[in-house]
């Protein structure tokens, strides 16, 4: 069951996806409602490639590094974990749209995302995730446009996600609470 009017957030690590994380922490500061921040993840390869050859410990990897990009984009848009009342982040099994969709339950939730790319070919490509979740989504939905100064960035790094430098297991947030960051919870 969910808390009527939290504002749900999708976090990638791309600069579009911070953005969206900043203004969903004004949204929440503004509503005083909770802040839940969603990281989706699939295997490499997909569920079916998975179901082929599982590996339990590769999949402790992947989402051990979902768990690390979510951590990485607080650090990224705010310099670490806001102190917000409420705030929640959470690593879900499966494709974006669907699991942000299922996150943002409530008819009284927010759903907030990054716009992706602007430019008819640009669309093509990206912004799929967003695209799903206008359509499927039982709350309102917020689209959030790429920051200013996306645009100067070189082409090929303007929708990169930011890659873990050391091992991920390591810097990734744990099931058990640290002091100053909230505890991070385990999807299916």
């Amino acid at each position: 069951m969910s808390q009527p009017g939290r504002v749900v957030v999708g976090v990638s690590g791309t600069p579009s996806s911070l953005q969206a994380l900043r203004v969903a922490a004004t949204e929440a500061r503004h509503r005083d409602a909770g802040l839940l921040a969603v990281v989706a993840w699939t295997p490499a390869g997909g569920e079916i490639a998975y179901r082929r050859a599982p590996c339990p410990e590769l999949l402790r990897m992947w989402e051990d590094e979902a768990q690390w990009r979510l951590g990485n984009a607080f650090d990224e848009a705010f310099g670490g974990v806001p102190d917000l009342p409420g705030l929640g982040m959470v690593s879900l099994r499966g494709a974006a749209g669907p699991a942000l969709v299922a996150a943002a339950e409530s008819a009284d939730d927010l759903l907030v995302l990054g716009a992706g790319p602007r430019g008819g070919l640009a669309r093509v490509f990206h912004g799929a995730t967003t695209r799903y979740c206008v359509a499927h989504a039982g709350c309102r939905v917020l689209t959030v446009p790429a920051p200013d100064l996306l645009s100067e960035l070189p082409r090929r790094l303007r929708h990169r996600r930011p890659v873990a430098t050391s091992e991920p297991a390591a810097t990734a947030p744990t099931a058990t609470p640290t002091p100053g960051r909230p505890q991070l919870r385990r999807g299916a």
